[in-house]
């Protein structure tokens, strides 16, 4: 990572404590405007936890960090209206029409009435769903349930977007569309924080941080880490690294 580069995510020795035990043990680490950053690690490795302090869900026991320029142990509602957030079990209303789930969503987001209305229709024509505007959720095949997803957490143009394992029971075909989408907002300087269990996913990534027991047991590009564990692929490095973990997943 360039030292002229936006950092957009910042932290240094974060903590999360559950009485006795450590779920997040000082993690430290940098994710600058436009990247793309996996965050990977096995059942119980503690990148949930993790990931919950960055989106301002849970507290810190020790430590500190930013995220869009927001302190992680002070202004957790100002991270949550500054972020997008996508997980496998999508968040849409699929009783709700399209277009009713994006009003809901950016009204959520504190969007005015007319932001609504022209962000939505920038995001149809991008998705070529204009004419599904009065489709019910519910009706959409998975993969554009997906994609409709992460438009819509991209509705309010947050600096970040926390993607948790986006692409979970899809076909392969899809999952290819939906990181189309990925590199698009990317490219547009979205920073991109994404967990994911498809290793072959963590290859797209510009860097990628590994947890092991609640630690950050790598960290590079994914070329820099093939190298370093001599693998051919990341899933080989992963399984090097979560060969070692102390937790049961």
């Amino acid at each position: 990572m360039s030292d002229t580069q936006q950092i957009v995510i910042s932290v240094r020795d974060l903590t999360k404590r559950f009485g006795e035990f450590t779920a997040v043990d000082r993690i430290s680490f940098d994710v600058a405007r436009g990247e793309i950053f996996g965050f990977l690690g096995a059942n119980g490795a503690g990148k949930t936890t993790a990931m919950r302090m960055l989106c301002g869900l849970s507290y810190p026991t020790d430590g500190s960090g930013t995220v869009a320029g927001f302190d992680v142990r002070r202004e957790g509602e100002k991270i949550k209206r500054h972020i997008g957030y996508m997980s496998q079990r999508f968040s849409l209303y699929n009783d709700l029409t399209v277009w009713e789930n994006m009003r809901l969503f950016g009204g959520i987001y504190r969007l005015t009435d007319s932001q609504i209305k022209s962000r939505s229709e920038e995001l149809l024509s991008r998705l070529n769903f204009l004419d599904e505007r009065n489709t019910l959720v519910g009706a959409l095949p998975l993969g554009w349930k997906q994609k409709l997803a992460f438009a819509i957490a991209t509705i309010h143009r947050p600096e970040v977007v926390f993607l948790d394992e986006p692409t979970g029971g899809v076909d392969p075909v899809t999952r290819r569309q939906f990181w189309e989408l990925i590199y698009e907002a990317a490219e547009a300087g979205t920073t991109i924080f994404v967990t994911t269990h498809y290793m072959d996913e963590a290859e797209y990534c510009s860097r990628v941080s590994i947890m092991v027991d609640g630690e950050i047991r790598a960290l590079d590009t994914p070329a820099r880490l093939k190298e370093q564990f001599h693998a051919e692929s990341m899933d080989e490095v992963f399984r090097t690294l979560a060969r070692g973990a102390q937790r049961a997943e």
